[in-house]
């Protein structure tokens, strides 16, 4: 998946060099054959690729090699879940998030229960709840003689998704999903906080530690030291919000990372009394985690995100689990009132079916790719990006695709570094995917004669560093480039 941020800095950096050693210009008269030969590299032997190209106006197959042998696609499924959100929810759906009551005004007293209703959005904030919050103090309320209810029934309580792997549980792409949830930055990476460490200079002293959004909602245990070696890390033990820090950070030096949280609900709860407090809105009641709204509760105040044609850039750009994954269950809700991932698969199969293609052939989920239970074929991801390349929403998703060699993060996104100096440099628009054992790239190319192709490559199985399998990933993209 993001494999932090696609790969560390440091592996970036030693990658990159393999990268552009991958993408000496092939002739201009690329062929089949010099597709076979780049899939014939030892970095190969023992693995199974998935490659298919296909010509993006006519849907000819122009090469395929496995073409219907379904592979682990990692963050090649986010093509699956975006595309099919942009039909069933439909490029101007927003996400909500209301304050309601089932009570009434009396002064500056509000009398009745006081609800929190998450709809799933990913991109909140802590400024949003204070926003909220500031909603509500304006209308007056300075007492709340209720329970301060936070609603995240909307979604089911499945936290995690089918089969992730438990070495990804504290890690930003594997936080957990609530239809309440909070995002400590603009990426949007719900369900976590971000620890920064910051070591004196002084050596052998420990590090001092901050949290945001700042709340005492997580527990630290912290044996950090300024110190060389560079050897620091975090720990969230399993089913608490118990923050293990160890190692050592250089001297003067600052270290930043995510860490996802146990329960994001409770943790917006933590947020929102505060913002509360701030306010100078005090609640007599009870806090209650999960509990409904009332339907003929009254909406005091409403945040909403930004359309899904927009939020599809960071999605895309950055490959955001969380944010596909609060896709699925809103596509669930939307087409038959649930908001599990279950329901949101059969409802990116019905999109699917509705374009033609055979769900058959193909296994899904969860809306990320972080399963190793998803199964697609590159067979199946060409007929989605032509089936995509017909659709009314088209260019707002092609554009939110990562786009090779751009160095602007919103631009490039996790193609930024890849791919500079060639001919496939803000040319490509593809989808990557990171795991284990796993790489895909997937999108479209124009090549040498101004047409447009589109092609899927899938690689399980390898044992080599994924550099050198992104390095024929890049081959293969210039080679495609140069058709």
């Amino acid at each position: 998946m993001r494999l932090g941020r696609w790969i560390h800095a440091g592996a970036m950096a030693l990658g990159f060099g393999l990268l552009l050693s991958g993408c000496a210009s092939p002739s201009k008269t690329a062929t089949g054959q010099s597709l076979d030969q780049l899939l014939a590299d030892p970095a190969l032997h023992g693995a199974t690729v998935s490659l298919m190209v296909r010509d993006a106006r006519s849907g000819n197959t122009l090469y395929q090699h496995n073409p219907r042998t379904r592979l682990v696609p990692a963050s090649n499924l986010k093509l699956l879940t975006t595309a099919a959100a942009m039909d069933v929810l439909g490029p101007h759906y927003q996400f909500a998030t209301q304050l309601l009551t089932n009570g009434t005004q009396q002064g500056e007293r509000l009398v009745g229960n006081l609800y929190l209703r998450g709809l799933g959005d990913p991109t909140l904030q802590f400024a949003d709840y204070q926003a909220l919050a500031a909603q509500l103090a304006s209308k007056g309320v300075r007492q709340v003689q209720g329970d301060l209810v936070f609603d995240d029934t909307w979604f089911d309580a499945e936290r995690l998704g089918v089969d992730w792997s438990h070495d990804d549980e504290s890690t930003y792409y594997g936080a957990q999903i609530s239809a309440l949830t909070v995002s400590p930055n603009a990426d949007f990476d719900a369900g976590t906080v971000l620890v920064t460490a910051k070591a004196p200079v002084r050596v052998g002293q420990p590090v001092g530690v901050e949290i945001f959004p700042p709340t005492d909602y997580l527990q630290l245990s912290n044996r950090a030291v300024s110190g060389p070696g560079n050897t620091y890390g975090i720990n969230r033990r399993h089913g608490t919000n118990l923050l293990q820090l160890s190692g050592a950070v250089a001297p003067g030096k600052q270290s930043k990372q995510l860490v996802s949280v146990w329960e994001p609900t409770q943790l917006v709860a933590n947020l929102f009394e505060q913002a509360l407090a701030q306010q100078g809105i005090t609640v007599l009641g009870r806090r209650v985690i999960g509990g409904a709204s009332p339907a003929a509760a009254n909406v005091l105040a409403e945040h909403r995100s930004a359309p899904l044609q927009e939020l599809i850039t960071p999605l895309l750009k950055l490959s955001n689990n969380n944010m596909s994954e609060a896709l699925l269950k809103a596509m669930g809700r939307q087409s038959t009132n649930s908001g599990t991932a279950a329901a949101g698969v059969v409802a990116v199969a019905g999109f699917l079916k509705r374009q033609g293609l055979d769900t058959a052939a193909l296994n899904q989920v969860d809306g990320s790719g972080l399963s190793r239970l998803n199964l697609v074929s590159s067979q199946t991801l060409t007929d989605l990006l032509l089936a995509a390349n017909k659709q009314p929403w088209f260019n707002a998703w092609y554009n939110a695709l990562p786009i090779a060699g751009n160095s602007d993060r919103m631009t490039g996104g996790s193609l930024r570094y890849r791919l500079r100096g060639t001919p496939a440099q803000n040319n490509l628009h593809a989808k990557t995917g990171s795991m284990g054992g796993v790489s895909s790239l997937s999108g479209y190319v124009t090549d040498a004669h101004g047409q447009r192709l589109v092609f899927a490559m899938i690689t399980n199985n390898y044992v080599v560093s994924g550099a050198q399998v992104k390095a024929l990933e890049n081959r293969v993209a210039v080679a495609l480039a140069n058709w």
